[in-house]
């Protein structure tokens, strides 16, 4: 996917948000994200944009991971943490536009802070805030009751950032040989190999047998390597145990600006989920 694309979606994808919030009400528990209500799915949310746009917008300030005192000076108006329950929803549609005009108004070869393989740090930023966006629009409105299915280009770009870029930042796994995985978009025909080994996690671009072998579409799949979708949405052949592993070392936690507490996961991300 283009830059223009990622932040396409990642405009449609913050109405829908809007929209399921909106609908299910900010007391709604969100089960694919434990222990948050709707509440604080949105003030992550709009903190991320936040955070991304502060590293967009003054890349040669590194220190937007340290605290919230960089979002006041920056962009007052937005650095409210947090508003109140009747603005909140509106403050992070302004959160995400504000995102939009920076990634769109940015030099093309602006050379930011990164933490996952891409073109360039626009690129970069684009791709990350898209699927953070559309992941997490899928956990509201499963909050809400009208859970919907991905585009089959963008779940597929997404499978790829997560199996291609956060993966292979686990550098240690419980094993004492190696295990691999072979998962095949059925509706795109793009397919990962994944080795999974003591010293970590190396995917391919390859339909190579595997020990295991998960099918389905990009969409399932994109929830499934997430852990947001069931396996059985998925047809699973082989070595049922490999999947097990992924889905229990594989898991992304926030370490950014404003955060002390980790979120359940075992790879430490300078971003997000």
């Amino acid at each position: 996917m283009e830059i223009a694309e990622h932040i396409t979606a990642l405009g449609q994808d913050a109405k829908a948000l809007a929209k399921a919030a909106e609908q299910g009400g900010l007391d709604a528990e969100v089960p694919t994200c434990p222990g948050w209500d709707m509440r604080e799915l949105v003030r992550h949310l709009g903190l991320i944009h936040l955070w991304a746009a502060g590293h967009v917008a003054q890349p040669q300030d590194p220190s937007w991971g340290d605290d919230l005192d960089r979002f006041t000076e920056v962009w007052p108006e937005l650095a409210v943490f947090w508003p109140e329950d009747e603005k909140l929803i509106s403050w992070y549609l302004e959160t995400n536009a504000n995102l939009i005009q920076t990634l769109e108004s940015a030099p093309p070869d602006v050379d930011s802070f990164t933490f996952l393989p891409a073109p360039t740090p626009l690129a970069m930023w684009a791709r990350r805030q898209s699927h953070e966006t559309s992941v997490h629009r899928f956990d509201a409105e499963n909050a809400a009751g009208i859970a919907s299915s991905f585009d089959p280009i963008l779940a597929s770009d997404g499978v790829d950032e997560l199996v291609a870029g956060f993966a292979p930042r686990k550098d240690e796994l419980p094993l004492d040989g190696e295990r691999t995985m072979l998962v095949h978009a059925t509706d795109t025909d793009d397919s990962w190999h994944v080795t999974l080994a003591p010293t970590g996690i190396t995917p391919v671009r390859s339909n190579e047998t595997a020990d295991v072998t998960v099918a389905g579409t990009a969409s399932d799949l994109y929830l499934m390597m997430w852990n947001r979708g069931k396996d059985s949405s998925v047809a699973v052949a082989g070595d049922r145990t490999v999947l097990e592993l992924w889905h229990d070392n594989v898991r992304i936690r926030w370490s950014g600006a404003g955060r002390s507490e980790e979120e359940d996961s075992e790879i430490t991300s300078d971003s997000d989920d």
